[in-house]
């Protein structure tokens, strides 16, 4: 009886586990094609690795076309820009004597936040990718522009760098909608 019961189990199984063995396949075949839709996107960027680990860090990439990628990329932006800002408040209170500049930078970082970053994310939902890549090198040239203010040490300079070469990675993958 023991013997019977083990085949029967096995026999049953067999077609479950080959089930689960093309379920496995597929998802694999599904996130190998999404990892190259990324890979063969970045690769058109001047940042490669930002764009990949920025793209990846964000589940939902694995099903986006190019499109897609694109608003990932423009909500990155805007969350680096957003933390950004947030620094730059705390500093005003921190270092009175970088007032001017950072006062510039707060300006600076509210455009990009309320115009350069919706202009870019209402174009790319209505398919108009060159007003979208405008809002995204806009956005670049805001960080540049703050970064510059300071004449010398700035405390943003990597927060800079990053909303800017991130908006650099957003307004190359614009431009592939072209």
């Amino acid at each position: 009886m023991k013997t019977s019961l083990s085949l029967s189990f096995i026999f049953l199984s067999r077609p479950l586990f080959t089930a689960t063995l093309l379920l496995i396949s597929h998802c694999i075949i599904v996130q190998s094609d999404a990892n190259d839709l990324i890979a063969q996107t970045c690769k058109n960027t001047p940042f490669y690795n930002l764009c990949v680990s920025s793209l990846t860090s964000v589940p939902t990439s694995s099903t986006a076309d190019v499109q897609g990628l694109a608003l990932i990329m423009v909500d990155i932006v805007r969350d680096k820009a957003s933390t950004t800002l947030e620094f730059i408040d705390q500093e005003l209170k921190r270092s009175p004597e970088l007032g001017q500049p950072l006062r510039f930078c707060a300006s600076s970082y509210d455009a990009i936040l309320t115009a350069d970053i919706p202009e870019a994310i209402e174009a790319l939902q209505k398919g108009d990718p060159k007003f979208a890549e405008n809002g995204t090198n806009d956005a670049a040239v805001e960080a540049s522009s703050c970064e510059d203010s300071f004449q010398g040490k700035s405390p943003l300079t990597k927060l800079n760098k990053a909303v800017h070469d991130t908006s650099v990675v957003a307004s190359a993958i614009t431009r592939l909608l072209l």
